[in-house]
């Protein structure tokens, strides 16, 4: 077969094993994106498998073959976040620091955040185990925090002050008059938000 310009079509190659190989593991990153899309903006409720494998460009057998279903790849975004919270999560770094990475994260891909807060607004919480407050008190003994605080509540606000950005953008609008993922905001909370966790500090 030719072109219209007369050249020879090159022929169809068949994909090599290599390739064969690939093609399930992009599959499974793209469902789990379009997952993460999905889940973020309407929770695991609203969440439709359709929706997820469209979004995808897949067929949504896909999802079953993969997750063993919409649970499946909704617990698998919860693995997925563990592995990526180790390689920033570093007990040895200031806490000042340590705050500082969880806001950047969130702000470099808030749908974490928002799916977090879905799994919270829909009771999906409930069986979770109590947060290891460990490493708070030690920060505690070693001068990072303050002795008259709560270590509990000081991660609590440090929670809330991290997520406000992607959770409540009309706020930061009404408070600071500019856009929640503008570098401006970006910048200046990051500045304000070292400085809090600094006078926490004994």
């Amino acid at each position: 077969m030719t072109t219209m310009q007369g050249t020879p079509k090159r022929p169809r190659r068949a994909p090599t094993p290599e390739e064969r190989k690939l093609d399930p593991e992009r599959s499974r990153r793209l469902l789990l994106e379009a997952a993460r899309d999905e889940f973020s903006e309407k929770g695991f409720a609203g969440a439709r498998v359709q929706d997820i494998a469209d979004r995808a460009g897949v067929n949504k057998q896909l999802i079953a073959y993969h997750f063993g279903g919409k649970e499946g790849i909704y617990q698998e975004l919860g693995r997925e976040w563990l592995k990526r919270e180790a390689t920033f999560n570093d007990p040895s770094v200031p806490f000042e620091e340590l705050v500082v990475r969880y806001l950047r994260e969130a702000f470099d891909d808030p749908r974490g955040i928002r799916l977090a807060i879905w799994r919270a607004l829909t009771g999906e919480v409930a069986q979770e185990q109590p947060e290891d407050l460990s490493d708070m008190r030690r920060r505690q003994a070693a001068g990072e925090l303050a002795d008259d605080l709560d270590p509990a509540a000081v991660l609590l606000m440090c929670y809330a002050a991290v997520s406000v950005p992607a959770t409540m953008p009309h706020a930061v609008r009404q408070i600071f008059g500019i856009e929640p993922d503008s570098p401006e905001f970006r910048e200046r909370w990051e500045e304000q938000l070292r400085r809090l966790v600094r006078h926490l500090a004994a």
